[in-house]
């Protein structure tokens, strides 16, 4: 019976743990806005961002420039837009989840200069 006692803590403890990381992990997704207004404490974290594709450059630099908004942010501001460069890409009008690190102060040269950049980000186009 202690067995058995033992078994169920131990089966009850991990799925409080699942539980518990899945909460941490929808913590995680961030709007436009809200990275831009957090950029000095994410700088370097990992960070998701859900919204839509508005613009897209692809083979820059050996990266594709992903524009990401998702509502949020002030176009007067600069700060509904996020930019995102990645291996993959989507097309304009995409509804996609990006996960990358945050950059600030991003100076490509050449006139490309981002005072706030997700790099090297994962893009999945959601359905």
């Amino acid at each position: 019976m202690r067995f058995l006692s033992i078994a169920l803590a131990a089966i009850v403890g991990t799925l409080g743990l699942v539980s518990f990381n899945a909460g941490a992990a929808d913590a995680a997704v961030k709007t436009v806005a809200a990275t831009y207004k957090d950029k000095a404490a994410l700088k370097g974290k990992q960070i998701t961002v859900e919204g839509k594709v508005v613009k897209v450059n692809n083979g820059i630099m050996g990266r594709n420039f992903v524009h990401v908004q998702d509502g949020t942010g002030d176009a007067k501001a600069s700060t509904n837009n996020l930019v995102v460069t990645s291996k993959q890409t989507a097309a304009v009008g995409d509804k996609v989840s990006i996960s990358g690190t945050v950059v600030l102060d991003r100076d490509f040269g050449s006139g490309y200069s981002y005072p706030l950049l997700i790099e090297e980000a994962t893009v999945t186009v959601k359905k």
